[in-house]
């Protein structure tokens, strides 16, 4: 087996968890191929990773069974921009918060070795998840133009509103005047779209949201749209730029600077396994049914 594997800073009470999960992997004889930045991360914690292969990006990853994402749902969609384009199924281990993305959580010592035997057995089922890709008239995420969550259009820090012509498959849709627009996936419904006030799709829904982001209009509510369709817009603001982000990832570009969002070609490949539900997660990480006072 050959495992791709990246991950974030961590806390010091996950540091035993950490050197057990690469002890384990060693005395499997598991090929581990480690990020670069992680690689060094691990190396100023002190943690033995017994690996010397590094990748940077999507281009040098290599032939692996499995990503690993150590951290929380930031780090998954950190791990999908190097394993996604590859078709690489992402295993998703929980040391960050909420993780409503990852899988496996390190509170349980035997969880991990249960992991890697269902890994090996096949023991495990593939959800793949719809992607949002973003397209400019300029590269402006270095070749990885796709999202697992969102694409959001927003407002600079120091602006007033912004106003977002919005088109669907070319006809025109609504101008929002609003802090900004959300164009997120089922996946993402449960992240920046729902703080906004937009609905809950189930993940494998096949539909976009697009949800305003304090609007001006009152009137104006999130929409719910096939993700078949093609969404363009157009941008004004009184300081000429603006702020477009793909995930946690985001840049600031001119207000001339045509936008449109589609499906990705290519899904997300998550491992789950067998005994995961989504809407147990929903319940769990929501607090859904939860009384203080009992």
């Amino acid at each position: 087996m050959k495992i791709a594997i990246h991950g974030r800073n961590f806390v010091d009470l996950a540091t035993p968890f950490i050197q057990s999960m690469f002890d384990e992997l060693a005395r499997r004889q598991i090929e581990v191929q480690l990020s670069e930045i992680y690689r060094s991360f691990l190396d100023s914690a002190g943690i033995a990773h017994h690996s010397t292969l590094t990748y940077t990006s999507y281009l040098n990853i290599f032939d692996a069974d499995f990503a690993f994402s150590l951290g929380g749902d930031g780090t998954l969609l950190e791990v999908l921009t190097h394993a996604g384009p590859r078709g690489i199924p992402i295993v998703g281990i929980n040391i960050g918060r909420l993780g409503f993305l990852t899988t496996i959580s390190p509170e349980n010592p035997e969880s991990l070795p249960r992991l890697l035997q269902a890994l090996s057995i096949g023991d495990y089922r593939l959800d793949e998840r719809t992607l949002v890709n973003l397209q400019s008239d300029e590269d402006l995420f270095d070749g990885v133009p796709f999202g697992l969550n969102d694409v959001t259009i927003t407002k600079t820090e120091t602006s007033s509103m912004i106003t977002v012509h919005t088109y669907l498959n070319g006809e025109f849709l609504n101008s929002y005047w609003a802090d900004g627009l959300i164009i997120s996936t089922a996946t993402g419904s449960t992240g920046y779209s729902l703080s906004c006030g937009g609905p809950l799709l189930l993940p494998h829904n096949s539909n976009f949201i697009v949800t305003p982001i304090s609007p001006h209009n009152l009137n104006v509510r999130p929409m719910v749209v096939p993700d078949s369709a093609q969404l363009s817009f157009e941008v004004e603001s009184r300081s000429n730029t603006f702020l477009v982000s793909v995930d946690s990832r985001f840049r600031t570009i001119n207000t001339g600077t045509r936008l449109s969002v589609r499906k990705e070609k290519f899904a997300a490949k998550l491992v789950k396994m067998s005994d995961d539900s989504f809407l147990n997660t929903l319940r769990n990480k929501l607090s859904w049914g939860w009384d203080i006072r009992n």
